[in-house]
Protein backbone atom coordinates (compact mmCIF):
# COMPACT_ATOMS: atom_id res chain seq x y z
CA UNK A 1 0.00 0.00 0.00
CA UNK A 2 1.68 3.11 -1.23
CA UNK A 3 -1.17 5.53 -1.90
CA UNK A 4 -3.25 6.06 1.24
CA UNK A 5 -5.79 8.75 1.97
CA UNK A 6 -4.88 10.19 5.37
CA UNK A 7 -7.74 11.22 7.65
CA UNK A 8 -7.81 14.50 9.57
CA UNK A 9 -7.21 12.86 12.96
CA UNK A 10 -3.83 11.53 11.81
CA UNK A 11 -2.74 14.97 10.58
CA UNK A 12 -3.96 16.53 13.81
CA UNK A 13 -1.87 14.05 15.81
CA UNK A 14 1.24 15.49 14.15
CA UNK A 15 0.33 19.17 14.05
CA UNK A 16 -0.86 19.18 17.67
CA UNK A 17 1.70 16.62 18.88
CA UNK A 18 -1.06 14.56 20.44
CA UNK A 19 0.16 11.72 22.57
CA UNK A 20 0.25 8.79 22.38
CA UNK A 21 -0.53 8.94 18.64
CA UNK A 22 2.09 11.48 17.59
CA UNK A 23 4.88 8.95 16.98
CA UNK A 24 3.09 6.64 14.52
CA UNK A 25 1.32 9.49 12.74
CA UNK A 26 4.63 11.34 12.38
CA UNK A 27 6.18 8.29 10.73
CA UNK A 28 3.44 8.34 8.10
CA UNK A 29 3.93 12.10 7.58
CA UNK A 30 7.69 11.57 7.19
CA UNK A 31 7.13 8.76 4.67
CA UNK A 32 4.96 11.14 2.64
CA UNK A 33 7.51 13.93 2.95
CA UNK A 34 10.26 11.63 1.66
CA UNK A 35 7.93 10.45 -1.14
CA UNK A 36 8.12 6.86 0.03
CA UNK A 37 4.34 6.96 -0.23
CA UNK A 38 1.98 9.20 -2.19
CA UNK A 39 -0.26 10.32 0.64
CA UNK A 40 -3.59 11.94 -0.21
CA UNK A 41 -5.94 14.21 1.68
CA UNK A 42 -9.43 15.28 0.67
CA UNK A 43 -10.08 18.94 -0.08
CA UNK A 44 -12.51 19.23 2.84
CA UNK A 45 -9.68 18.29 5.21
CA UNK A 46 -8.48 21.88 5.20
CA UNK A 47 -11.62 23.52 6.59
CA UNK A 48 -11.97 20.83 9.28
CA UNK A 49 -8.29 21.02 10.18
CA UNK A 50 -8.34 24.82 10.33
CA UNK A 51 -11.36 24.76 12.64
CA UNK A 52 -9.72 22.23 14.97
CA UNK A 53 -6.34 23.96 15.00
CA UNK A 54 -7.96 27.35 15.73
CA UNK A 55 -9.47 25.87 18.87
CA UNK A 56 -5.98 25.34 20.31
CA UNK A 57 -3.92 28.08 18.57
CA UNK A 58 -4.15 31.37 16.73
CA UNK A 59 -5.02 31.92 13.05
CA UNK A 60 -1.39 32.27 11.99
CA UNK A 61 -0.41 28.94 13.55
CA UNK A 62 -3.46 27.24 12.01
CA UNK A 63 -2.58 28.58 8.57
CA UNK A 64 1.02 27.46 9.01
CA UNK A 65 -0.27 23.94 9.74
CA UNK A 66 -2.41 23.98 6.58
CA UNK A 67 0.59 25.07 4.50
CA UNK A 68 2.62 22.22 5.94
CA UNK A 69 -0.08 19.76 4.87
CA UNK A 70 -0.18 21.31 1.38
CA UNK A 71 3.59 20.94 1.06
CA UNK A 72 3.55 17.22 1.84
CA UNK A 73 0.21 15.71 0.81
CA UNK A 74 -1.58 15.55 -2.54
CA UNK A 75 -5.07 17.05 -2.43
CA UNK A 76 -7.98 15.17 -3.98
CA UNK A 77 -10.46 17.67 -5.38
CA UNK A 78 -14.10 17.72 -4.48
CA UNK A 79 -17.02 18.50 -6.76
CA UNK A 80 -20.76 17.99 -7.03
CA UNK A 81 -20.28 14.33 -8.01
CA UNK A 82 -18.22 13.68 -4.88
CA UNK A 83 -20.88 15.25 -2.67
CA UNK A 84 -23.72 13.32 -4.32
CA UNK A 85 -21.81 10.07 -3.96
CA UNK A 86 -21.08 10.88 -0.32
CA UNK A 87 -24.79 11.47 0.29
CA UNK A 88 -25.53 8.04 -1.20
CA UNK A 89 -22.55 6.35 0.44
CA UNK A 90 -22.83 3.40 2.80
CA UNK A 91 -20.54 5.37 5.13
CA UNK A 92 -23.00 7.04 7.49
CA UNK A 93 -21.04 10.04 8.80
CA UNK A 94 -21.18 12.68 6.04
CA UNK A 95 -17.67 14.08 6.56
CA UNK A 96 -16.23 10.58 6.53
CA UNK A 97 -18.33 9.74 3.46
CA UNK A 98 -16.75 12.70 1.64
CA UNK A 99 -13.29 11.43 2.61
CA UNK A 100 -14.22 7.92 1.52
CA UNK A 101 -15.42 9.15 -1.88
CA UNK A 102 -12.28 11.29 -2.17
CA UNK A 103 -10.19 8.18 -1.53
CA UNK A 104 -12.01 6.41 -4.36
CA UNK A 105 -11.63 9.39 -6.73
CA UNK A 106 -7.95 9.74 -5.84
CA UNK A 107 -7.40 5.99 -6.39
CA UNK A 108 -6.18 5.49 -2.83
CA UNK A 109 -5.41 1.92 -1.91
CA UNK A 110 -6.48 2.45 1.72
CA UNK A 111 -7.60 4.99 4.31
CA UNK A 112 -5.48 5.71 7.38
CA UNK A 113 -7.52 6.80 10.39
CA UNK A 114 -7.97 6.21 14.08
CA UNK A 115 -11.76 6.20 13.63
CA UNK A 116 -12.14 2.74 12.13
CA UNK A 117 -15.76 2.43 13.21
CA UNK A 118 -16.74 5.35 10.94
CA UNK A 119 -15.66 3.38 7.87
CA UNK A 120 -17.14 -0.07 8.62
CA UNK A 121 -19.09 -0.09 5.35
CA UNK A 122 -16.12 1.01 3.21
CA UNK A 123 -14.93 -1.23 0.40
CA UNK A 124 -11.35 0.04 0.77
CA UNK A 125 -9.04 -1.25 3.49
CA UNK A 126 -9.19 1.06 6.52
CA UNK A 127 -6.15 0.97 8.77
CA UNK A 128 -4.88 2.63 11.91
CA UNK A 129 -1.52 4.37 11.57
CA UNK A 130 0.12 1.44 13.35
CA UNK A 131 -1.50 -1.12 11.02
CA UNK A 132 -0.42 0.87 7.97
CA UNK A 133 3.17 1.10 9.20
CA UNK A 134 3.24 -2.64 9.89
CA UNK A 135 1.93 -3.32 6.35
CA UNK A 136 4.61 -1.04 4.88
CA UNK A 137 7.34 -2.91 6.73
CA UNK A 138 6.20 -6.38 5.67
Amino acid sequence: MRQPLVDVNVLLDVLSQREPHHVSSSRIWTSAERRQIRALVSADTFSTLYYLLRRVSDARAAQRGLRMVLDVFDVVGMDEKTIRQALDSPVRDFEDAIRYQSAIHGQADCIITRDLKHYRQADLPVLTPEEFLAAMES
